[in-house]
């Protein structure tokens, strides 16, 4: 997560997202630091999963629009996360679709138990992996880079033959006319799969736009929990 990152760690993410690749000497002398600070913080970057590095610099490890979206409104995300965790029982079942901010409800289970996780989202397994207490289930599917999600037919196939009582999903905008709103299709379908087999759903938005395409109308078995 983005928030426990140091302050130098979080201006090499910074520098990495908007440039797409890091050099050691221009960090080092950008920073004040030696290179061998440099290089040591990369490989703490590299085993927490943000960075490959590279002769001389580093890469990413993920796309650079997750990395930036990941780094905004960081305060409003975790508390959304946060909430979202609260509502969760032990032993539920529940799915997770991916979003940067749906990503975080699963660094706040911990203290729960066996809670069972559906999710097509390869945020939400990093996030969950080392707990003990969860089980995941990933849905398979074709891979997105831009959204660290799996969607197409294999992922819905997954949804289809489980039921959860809880369902977590994002969405770019909401209004009351035309509902729930986002501008991938293959992430609308995924939603929907698991709207069908949720008992309720939780929805987290980012934005007030709807110039997107709509795929969830306003139903009292599916609320909005949440919206900005």
């Amino acid at each position: 997560m983005i928030s426990e990152l140091n302050e130098r760690e979080q201006t090499i993410l910074g520098k990495l997202s908007e440039n797409g690749a890091v050099s050691v000497a221009l960090l080092a002398q950008e920073l004040g630091v030696s290179e061998v600070t440099i290089r040591g913080d990369l490989k703490e970057l590299e085993d927490k999963g943000w960075l490959f590095r590279t002769r001389g610099g580093a890469a990413p490890a993920i796309h650079r629009d997750i990395m930036e979206r990941q780094r905004e409104r960081l305060e409003q995300k975790n508390a959304i996360a946060r909430a979202a965790a609260a509502l969760v029982r032990d032993g539920d079942v529940i799915m997770i679709e991916a979003g940067t901010t749906t990503a975080l409800i699963a660094r706040y289970l911990m203290g729960k138990r066996d809670i069972h996780i559906v999710t097509n989202s390869t945020l939400v397994f990093s996030n969950a992996r080392m707990n003990p207490g969860l089980q995941i289930t990933m849905t398979g599917g074709e891979f997105r880079r831009a959204t660290e999600s799996l969607v197409g037919p294999i992922a819905r196939e997954t949804i289809s033959h489980l039921n959860v009582r809880l369902a977590f999903v994002g969405t770019d905008g909401f209004t009351l006319d035309r509902g729930i709103t986002t501008h991938l299709m293959e992430g609308a379908e995924i939603v929907k799969a698991m709207k069908a087999h949720a008992e309720i759903g939780r929805v987290s938005s980012r934005e007030r736009v709807s110039q997107y395409v709509q795929f969830i109308e306003l139903v009292v078995a599916f609320s909005i929990f949440f919206f900005r």
